[in-house]
């Protein structure tokens, strides 16, 4: 053992030595090397990168990143497509970006994402267009306005005040072609001789605008001038003029003045176009406010790009200037390139240094670990010996527990079967009086049902005793065999005959096949007779009414066999592996037994050398096979007598079993005259008889629903919405307690009140259900008085609560307080729902139904619950709500208020916000507020 623990150590001081090897490579790596700047992740969407004028942006967003070498830029194109940009920035968002800098492509539709990545904590730099919100970290852009503005003074000017001006326009409703056409007309408007003789739309694109400008050839006469939004337009009207062979002192002016092939400067150099107005993209501007952001310096939030017009006596200038630039980046890029080379071989000469200056390190550090370990070796041997004798001292002591818990079980199992033997006797002298005060008719007229149900539960306990009992002799060894050589035919008959009459009245088809006569088999009556009832009952208990039972008798060439078969549920794997065992209960059934009778008819059969079987399958039925060996040779001279069975004594065991099975139909209420009843109760109950019973107790005041399973209830809940639930805690299916929970947890019936029945009667089992969301935990056996007190108070409760909620109801539809967690939850993702989709003007009740997984038919009922009013209502109220805050403090025009809250019509936007507000949009923006 001491050679094991030395080895054992030696092997840990050297798994130890990579550790420490790596540890100090990494200490020594940190510390002769200098602090490298933190490398930022930037991300920038860009909204389409197809163009020039933004394929200039990225490129002046690499150069000023050429100064910043430890940052990465990760870039996106969504190409014209607002759906495909959102998902983009979530990717960027899931690789962990330090800052998004984002050109929206829409602003309503990009606002949601660019205010969830900023709360997120994200930073987020808005280029080139904004969104409808203020939740940004900055903006960088020119002022379209401005553009327009210096567009037209700068005409009017080379035109001398007078002349013929042709404005070709953007894409239809875009913010850049409506800012520019306001600056440039507010100017025109300020000169009269300068006449606005046409306004074309070119989309932006050159075919668009030739299109567009052959198509009105007619305008194109006495122009003096041409304003077009971008130099592409601006080029495609000069080609255009050419091709008309026009007049080619006619001006024309773009914007955008971009440097390279078909930029602004190369049109202007070139005199395709008069002039081009400086449209800055930007992208230098949004890395360097980016880098501020990042490395905690001062920023503006707002940072409007101011704009130049360059005509024939500035371009060459802007050129030259832009050729530099491209020059010095160039050069920075190569000395980059130098450096990372000259880094590199820095960091592999270190690399070497430090690697030989660990292993001297470690080397002398492994030397006194090894040291260590042989010092410390003595010690280990001591303390091993100290724990093998602690570890002997308590083996004695388990064992000499272990005696003393079986005493102590062996005394609990005896007091047991003494107190089981002992139920006999007050049990039948329950029984004897009860079956004559049955004799009686004018009592069982008034009280038939109850003595009936009495009776029957009786000898339900009765069969238990026995059960118990004969069990225990099994387990003591004390059940003897008592053979006799009989007739296992007639035997098989005699009992099925006592079940005919109980299968009769549900048309089950019991028969007994015999397919070969096995003779004399040896067997004992009282044990025999157990096991077949046992099957037999419980077979009628799993078999619906019309089907069949076959008890077949044949024999091989060792063995008799019997086999009882029905057409019932039948079982699957897991049921079968555990059909045999003790107190196992299956869920298949709405009556479940103490789960002893199969596993003591097993050990029956195994006294008499035999075997039982099963094979089953789900809806299919159930087959037990009984093997009894042929002969007597298998048996020994004490377990072998000589006389003939006692019928008395099987006829008493019939009666036990039998008389469970009898399942007297009640009569049918005649509900013709019973008037409608206003409260509902669901009851979930297994039991069929105490279901019987809690329904006919009920049943005068309340409109009675039942379920036999979890599943089962849970359905009825869900389709009936009861005012009540009573359900038992161990139930198939789902149990009780998490069927509450399911309940109490869903929107459609967190409402409903219940009560939960148990036999579990504990304070901590009763504490676990009051935690399961029940409103009452009641044990079993419990006064019917108690409980239907119990179920009037809970009912007469959420009547009274409900009037409370609909009394506190505003006429105006607003919140009222609402004390049910579930229903809080409910109103704030309703109204979250609402507020995010004011803007989708085709937003309707059928998404919200979606969203929150209620039905459209539900939501409407909630909704008029809580807030007395109707869905369309609520969102027709918020949406006008939202109009009148952008009417305070926006600048925006009543059309885009319009279409920002989701009304596509502007005039039925007027007509609503009169109704409600008492004067039109305007009034209000102009004064009214």
């Amino acid at each position: 053992m001491d050679h094991r623990d030395l080895k054992r150590i030696l092997k840990h001081q050297v798994a130890l030595f990579p550790v420490l090897l790596f540890g100090l490579f990494f200490f020594l790596q940190g510390c002769s090397g200098n602090k490298e700047s933190r490398k930022f992740k930037i991300g920038f969407s860009q909204c389409v990168g197809s163009d020039l004028w933004r394929r200039t942006m990225l490129d002046e967003m690499k150069m000023e990143l050429s100064l910043h070498p430890e940052s990465e830029l990760l870039y996106t194109d969504a190409n014209n497509d607002s759906r495909k940009q959102i998902e983009q920035v979530k990717e960027m968002i899931e690789q962990g970006i330090d800052l998004l800098i984002i050109s929206p492509n829409e602003a309503m539709p990009l606002t949601g994402i660019v205010e969830e990545t900023y709360n997120k904590g994200i930073p987020v730099v808005v280029i080139d267009r904004k969104t409808s919100s203020s939740l940004y970290t900055a903006y960088v852009g020119a002022e379209n306005y401005q553009v327009g503005k210096i567009a037209g003074e700068y005409l009017v000017s080379i035109i001398k005040g007078q002349g013929n001006v042709l404005e070709i326009m953007g894409l239809p409703g875009s913010s850049p072609a409506i800012e520019r056409d306001r600056g440039f007309t507010d100017v025109l408007k300020k000169h009269p001789g300068v006449k606005l003789t046409a306004q074309l739309y070119g989309d932006w694109l050159g075919r668009n605008t030739e299109a567009q400008l052959l198509k009105n050839q007619d305008k194109l006469r006495d122009v003096t001038a041409v304003f077009a939004h971008n130099d592409v337009m601006a080029a495609s009207a000069r080609k255009v003029l050419r091709s008309l062979k026009m007049d080619n002192n006619i001006k024309v002016i773009g914007v955008d003045a971009l440097p390279g092939n078909g930029g602004g400067l190369n049109l202007v150099g070139n005199k395709t176009l008069t002039a081009s107005v400086l449209y800055p993209t930007g992208g230098k501007e949004a890395i360097s406010i980016a880098m501020s952001i990042l490395n905690k310096e001062p920023f503006s939030k707002e940072n409007i790009l101011q704009t130049v017009v360059i005509d024939s006596s500035t371009v060459q200038l802007m050129k030259l200037q832009w050729a530099r630039i491209s020059s010095q980046q160039n050069d920075i890029e190569r000395q980059q390139t130098l450096l990372a080379d000259q880094f590199k071989v820095y960091n592999n000469q270190r690399l070497v240094l430090n690697f030989i200056v660990i292993t001297l390190v470690l080397t002398v550090v492994f030397a006194g670990l090894a040291f260590h370990a042989l010092l410390e070796n003595r010690k280990i041997n001591r303390s091993l010996e100290q724990k093998n004798e602690e570890i002997l001292r308590q083996r004695n002591q388990l064992i000499e527990m272990s005696e003393k818990a079986e005493e102590a079980t062996e005394a609990k199992l005896n007091f047991f079967t003494n107190i089981s033997h002992e139920f006999r006797t007050p049990l039948t002298l329950i029984l004897s009086p009860l079956e004559d005060l049955q004799k009686n008719e004018k009592l069982t007229a008034s009280a038939g049902r109850e003595l009936t149900l009495i009776h029957k539960n009786v000898y339900r306990l009765l069969r238990l005793v026995n059960q118990l009992m004969d069990y225990r002799k099994i387990e003591n060894k004390k059940l003897r065999l008592h053979a006799t050589a009989g007739n296992l035919i007639d035997f098989v008959r005699d009992i099925i005959e006592s079940f005919q009459h109980n299968a009769r009245k549900r048309n089950i088809d019991l028969r007994v096949i015999i397919k070969e006569d096995p003779k004399l088999v040896w067997f004992d009556v009282n044990m025999l007779d157990k096991v077949i009832f046992n099957l037999l009952s419980n077979a009628l208990k799993f078999t619906s009414d019309n089907g069949r039972i076959y008890v077949t008798v044949s024999k091989d060439e060792s063995s008799a066999i019997i086999e009882v078969a029905d057409s019932g549920v039948g079982m699957n794997e897991e049921e079968l592996k555990q059909i045999f065992e003790q107190f196992y209960q299956s869920d298949t059934s709405y009556s479940r037994g103490s789960g002893l009778g199969l596993s003591l008819s097993k050990e029956l059969i195994l006294l008499h050398k035999g075997v039982i079987s099963v094979t089953s399958r789900k809806w299919e039925g159930t087959t037990f096979t009984i093997s009894l060996p042929l002969g007597e040779e298998h048996l020994s001279a004490d377990e072998k007598i000589v006389q003939e069975k006692q019928e008395a004594k099987l006829y008493d065991e019939m009666k036990i079993y039998t008389f469970d099975q009898d399942k007297a139909g009640l009569p049918a209420p005649d509900d013709s005259l019973n008037l409608i009843k206003e409260q509902s109760i669901l009851i979930i109950e297994d039991n069929q008889e105490l279901l019987d019973y809690l329904c006919r107790k009920f049943e005068p005041g309340y409109e009675i629903f039942t379920a036999n399973n979890g599943i089962a209830g849970l359905s009825a809940a869900y389709e009936k919405i009861p005012d009540l639930i009573i359900s038992d805690v161990i139930i198939p299916g789902i149990s009780g307690k998490d069927l509450t929970n399911q309940l109490k947890t869903d929107i459609r019936t967190s409402h409903i009140p219940v009560i939960l029945l148990t036999a579990q009667g504990s304070m901590e089992q009763q504490i676990k259900g009051i935690h399961s969301m029940a409103d009452i935990y009641m044990t079993k056996p419990f006064n019917f008085e108690y409980l239907q007190a119990n179920v009037e108070n809970l009912i007469r409760n959420r009547v009274m609560l409900k009037e409370h909620y609909i009394s506190d109801i505003s006429p105006s539809g607003s919140k009222k307080q609402v004390s049910n967690v579930i229903d809080k939850k409910f109103l704030n993702d309703f109204a979250g729902i609402v507020e995010h989709n004011l803007s989708n003007e085709n937003f309707s009740v059928d998404e919200i139904s979606r969203s929150i997984g209620i039905s459209r038919v539900q939501l409407y009922r909630k909704v008029k619950a809580l807030l007395n009013c109707s869905v369309t209502d609520y969102i027709l109220n918020r949406r006008l709500k939202k109009a009148k805050y952008f009417l305070t403090n926006e600048d925006y025009t009543i059309s885009e208020i319009s279409y920002m809250v989701g009304i596509s019509s502007p005039t039925y936007f007027s007509t609503v916000f009169k109704a409600k507000y008492g004067m039109s949009p305007t009034e209000f923006k102009k004064g009214g507020r």
